[in-house]
């Protein structure tokens, strides 16, 4: 009896599963090989870097009780790697820091444990960025691609492998060492809610995002701009006045379930009366100054003709990078407001994101991982213009790379430029907009 050599399951061919098992199986090889490289401080005391900020805040979370977690004391030094993020970091650290103890105290262990970096940790930790990384991160990514609504094509594949295997956040959580891909994650979980109409669910992923990493706040003005004009009635048998009540209604409704999923958050430093503007002073931390180290943002650019840092004041700074973040958004905030089409909120997102990143307020490098998540999402309308902006923002965070002493993760950007020339060559026509021309036609 014959065997049929590309046999279909579930409308999928054997050919296209293979393929996608396939990748997956090689970006977690990927993932993998680059959890056994070096990482942020690796052996250089005594502050270390990133890996142990991330293993302090657990030893901090687990210890001490939450009304003492981000203020300064005998057993808490702020200096040292003080808790920077908001609670939902706070209570992922603790849990981390709970599993720890239960497996080797000394992991955690009290003041004891500073600069721990024995192998069984460091097996510890990687996992713990594999578990949520793939549970969180790539199922999120998948459903927002939308690869749970079409049938697997070649297309989707390449697609698949674009996103997947973009290494910037790979060498940044795997290598680097850090959780972006949480707070990725959660965004992404909330933009499929949005784009789907579940408005008040994506609005509850969205806070859980921002209260994981305040960065989130680079996507917040075009999620709020669309949840605005997505809530407004369409034309239908109601009067004006019906309309507007309505939309009011609507608003009302997001803005309690907002205020009652931050409440949640927060309930445990409200209960315990926990000093709130003290936390707020250390999720934002303006005394750091406008930037920091070698961020390819127009502050950092301008530093080198004229040195801001030393001939303004800190609150001059943050009230001028604040205005023009504002109005560099004017544009495609109106544009979303009027025409609030998925491909509109997409555009919005990156658009918004790179504003931030370009004229906020305390930039960091990896902030670009803001604006790539949102430009995945724009690959399948505009593949040439985010492949080749992917790549750059790849770019960006090389010097990093050398810093933690990853100088081979080079190979691995330059891999990536393969792939992804590989997927847009086989498209069948390279048309690309500019976002002028993008802005222009809905305009119209």
């Amino acid at each position: 009896m014959g065997c049929c050599k590309n046999k279909k399951r579930f409308g999928i061919s054997a050919t296209d599963q293979a393929s996608f098992l396939a990748l997956l199986y090689f970006a977690i090889t990927v993932q993998v090989a680059l959890s056994l490289g070096s990482y942020s401080g690796h052996a250089t005391p005594p502050m270390y870097g990133d890996y142990e900020a991330q293993r302090h805040w657990m030893e901090i979370t687990y210890h001490l009780p939450v009304n003492q977690w981000y203020i300064n004391g005998s057993d808490n030094d702020l200096n040292y790697w003080g808790l920077d993020y908001p609670p939902l970091t706070a209570y992922h650290s603790w849990l981390l820091g709970s599993i720890a103890n239960k497996l080797n105290r000394s992991w955690v262990e009290l003041h004891i444990s500073r600069g721990i970096e024995t192998e069984s940790h460091k097996i510890f930790m990687r996992i713990t960025v594999l578990v949520t990384y793939w549970t969180i991160y790539i199922s999120s990514l998948l459903l927002s691609i939308g690869f749970f609504r079409y049938t697997l094509s070649q297309k989707m594949l390449n697609y698949c492998a674009v996103a997947v295997l973009y290494p910037g956040l790979l060498v940044m959580d795997s290598g680097h060492f850090q959780y972006n891909h949480v707070s990725l994650g959660l965004f992404l979980f909330s933009f499929a809610c949005f784009v789907s109409s579940f408005l008040k669910l994506g609005s509850v992923f969205f806070v859980l995002a921002l209260n994981f990493k305040q960065m989130e706040l680079y996507h917040a003005l075009p999620i709020a701009i669309y949840l605005l004009s997505r809530s407004f009635p369409s034309k239908n048998q109601l009067s004006t006045s019906q309309r507007y009540l309505s939309w009011a209604k609507q608003l009302f409704v997001l803005f309690i379930t907002v205020t009652i999923t931050f409440l949640f958050v927060w309930l445990p430093f409200l209960v315990t009366k926990s000093d709130l503007i003290q936390i707020l002073h250390r999720i934002f931390p303006f005394y750091r100054g406008i930037f920091e180290d070698k961020v390819a943002n127009f502050w950092c650019a301008v530093n080198t003709l004229y040195k801001l840092k030393s001939n303004f004041e800190i609150m001059v700074l943050l009230r001028v990078s604040t205005i023009a973040v504002f109005v560099t958004n004017i544009p495609c905030l109106l544009c979303l407001f009027y025409r609030p089409t998925v491909t509109n909120f997409k555009y919005g997102l990156l658009a918004s994101s790179l504003s931030f990143f370009l004229f906020s307020f305390q930039v960091h490098e990896k902030s670009i991982l803001l604006v790539a998540v949102p430009a995945i999402l724009l690959w399948n309308e505009n593949p040439v213009f985010i492949t080749w902006l992917l790549i750059i923002s790849n770019t960006s965070l090389y010097p990093l790379c050398i810093k933690d002493g990853n100088a081979i993760h080079l190979a691995l950007f330059i891999f990536y430029y393969i792939i992804t020339y590989s997927s847009i060559s086989k498209l069948p026509v390279l048309k690309s907009r500019s976002l002028f021309q993008f802005m222009n036609s809905n305009a119209q």
